[in-house]
């Protein structure tokens, strides 16, 4: 009877191993990376295992074919190398890449439109932008070093607060310490969202007074020129990452952005056609002005087009294309990444509805309409002669072709 329970038990064991055996070869399979060396190899099988379980993934995508990805390929993996040994703790970082060749899903999954393409996905959340800098292991290095820098200062009285200067929008956490579950919420938030915002916090004497005892509070800080308005508070649970992350980014990311030569990019990659307005260096009323309009007016439009203000003395030549010049400014005009049509009279964003119309004629297409075929009825004294639209001029600003291999070159 005894042989029998020490034979069963035995049996058990040894089934009990196998199992274990076996989770971890296939665990290892997902994460094999046959050089043993360079960037991690994704796959659809182990990218989400990947992206949950790291707080930083930095993804090459490429295709074996395209000559710049060939080019790219031995500086990036070098890079990973010298990463991984910086970094060697888990869960820290990881230098991957993906074949979108192989891996076609994933490649649809990231909306990959050129090679290389360089990602960042911090804590599960793709990051809004492209990496674009220089495409060496240095600069690699640096980038990757900056990232998992810690994206909030802390404050140790009350007063710094009161100097505070940003260009970026500002929030403030008060909490009681730092080992409490809802500060590790908060950096996490603050991590995905540091290149939009300023984070600050202050622990235990800094920060007692602001909250309650053992209910810390997350605040939002309006712009310098609303410097009238109070804190926000943010109304939802700290211990939720996407309600937080949710309402911080909608605090960070304001409804109307500047262009400039240095995020043209990225901004003509979203796909929305943008509503301009140019404007003297020194006029920020008419800056002021714009932001009122969209905020009181246009909100219902933000999905469908991109509000920005533009420098009109640096960004001279989209006005040039419009037969304008600084003298002329400020101005309104859409750009659809075909043609440009200007605003008739920038005195009439001050009409109820116009600027609103002036978006929903291109949809309709009755901007290109009446470019080719004139008003509909000449006859009408009010009625607003259409410009003569030039090309698009920030559509040139979309990704270059000497250094990237474009897909759908067309739609760019």
């Amino acid at each position: 009877m005894l042989k029998m329970k020490l034979s069963l038990y035995t049996v058990l064991d040894i089934a009990g191993f196998k199992a274990t055996f076996i989770f971890f070869i296939m665990l290892a399979c997902l994460f094999y990376n046959p050089t043993d060396s360079g960037a991690v190899q994704l796959t659809q099988q182990n990218i989400d295992m990947t992206l949950a379980s790291n707080e930083l993934v930095f993804i090459n995508f490429y295709a074996d074919w395209c000559r710049f990805s060939n080019l790219l390929m031995p500086i990036f993996d070098e890079a990973a190398d010298a990463i991984a040994k910086e970094f060697p703790e888990a869960g820290k970082v990881v230098m991957g890449k993906v074949d979108c060749d192989k891996e076609s899903s994933v490649s649809t999954r990231f909306h990959i439109s050129k090679y290389p393409t360089l990602k960042i996905v911090r804590n599960g959340q793709l990051g809004k932008r492209e990496y674009r800098g220089a495409r060496n292991v240095e600069a690699f290095s640096s980038f990757i070093k900056k990232q998992l820098e810690d994206p909030i200062k802390e404050f140790k009285e009350l007063r710094e607060l009161g100097e505070l200067e940003s260009n970026k929008r500002i929030i403030i956490g008060y909490f009681d310490r730092r080992d409490q579950p809802e500060y590790n919420i908060f950096r996490r938030v603050a991590t995905n969202l540091k290149d939009d915002c300023q984070f600050h916090v202050g622990f235990e004497e800094a920060s007692r007074q602001m909250h309650p005892p053992g209910e810390p509070i997350i605040v939002f800080r309006p712009d310098k020129d609303r410097s009238n308005d109070l804190d926000e508070t943010y109304p939802g649970s700290l211990k939720n990452f996407d309600e937080l992350h949710v309402w911080v980014s909608e605090k960070c990311m304001p409804l109307v952005r500047e262009i400039t030569f240095e995020n043209a990019e990225e901004l003509t990659e979203e796909g929305l056609p943008f509503l301009i307005l140019f404007h003297s260096p020194e006029d920020n009323e008419s800056v002021k002005r714009f932001n009122e309009l969209v905020q009181t007016e246009l909100l219902s439009e933000k999905q469908s087009i991109n509000f920005l203000t533009a420098d009109g003395k640096k960004f001279a030549h989209p006005l040039h294309h419009l037969g304008k010049s600084e003298k002329d400014l400020p101005l309104i005009a859409i750009d659809s990444f075909r043609h440009m049509y200007m605003f008739p009279d920038y005195k009439n964003i001050e009409v109820p509805g116009k600027l609103k119309q002036f978006i929903q004629d291109l949809y309709s297409g009755k901007l290109h309409k009446e470019f080719h075929y004139g008003p509909e009825s000449d006859t009408e004294k009010d009625k607003e002669q259409p410009t003569t639209p030039p090309e698009s001029t920030f559509r040139k600003l979309a990704p270059s072709k000497n250094r990237y291999t474009l897909l759908g070159k067309d739609e760019l």
